[in-house]
């Protein structure tokens, strides 16, 4: 009689994904993840916050409305008990959810709450950050740690930001680029993880 192996404390899909089995995931139907990304332990992704207006351009182009809620690209890293939330407003006398689109390498640190329209590529997210509703990050942002980023508020390419409000304190410098890169640290977290490169 042979035995079953132990269940990991991640699932990892086909593309690549590792999901904390201790994570939340609410309406995953709507929730598209790009690869290869990492959600830790008491993460929370809100895939139930979709649109609930659809606009005319879209029913009428395709039989099937898209209801991404929530769309997250390769090689991201979403920190123990950050939330991700759909941004909401009210839109023609209905409150309605838009979708929030998170490009690769975007790593979000512990105890984050990211309500944004859109975060870019290569994004650095400290840990007790908010990101406002409709925020704006463009690529190669260092958000540091405890930022308040208000709503509506776009951020630059290659800016370092902190505050409560946020506002832009510094530059990236050249060269500082490959610190974005999360192909390693995605080596490390899993059911098989292999130790940093140094």
């Amino acid at each position: 009689m042979s035995r079953r192996p132990p269940r990991g404390e991640y699932i990892e899909t086909d593309t690549g994904n590792k999901v904390a089995r201790k994570a939340t995931l609410v309406g995953t139907q709507n929730i598209m993840l790009g690869g290869k990304t990492v959600i830790q332990p008491e993460v929370m992704i809100r895939g139930d916050l979709i649109r609930s207006i659809q606009s005319s351009s879209s029913s009428s182009s395709s039989g099937t409305p898209n209801n991404t809620a929530v769309a997250i690209g390769r090689y991201c890293f979403l920190s123990r008990a950050s939330c991700l939330r759909p941004p909401g407003r009210l839109y023609k006398g209905a409150f309605t959810y838009m979708p929030l689109r998170m490009g690769d390498h975007v790593f979000v640190g512990p105890s984050s709450v990211i309500q944004a329209a859109s975060i870019g590529n290569h994004v650095h997210i400290g840990a007790r950050v908010v990101v406002g509703e409709f925020a704006i990050i463009k690529d190669y942002v260092r958000v540091l740690d405890e930022t308040v980023i208000p709503p509506n508020m776009v951020i630059s390419s290659f800016s370092i930001v902190a505050g409560q409000p946020a506002r832009v304190i510094g530059e990236v410098p050249e060269g500082g680029h490959e610190a974005f890169e999360l192909r390693d640290l995605y080596k490390t977290v899993g059911n098989n993880p292999q130790p940093a490169a140094s």
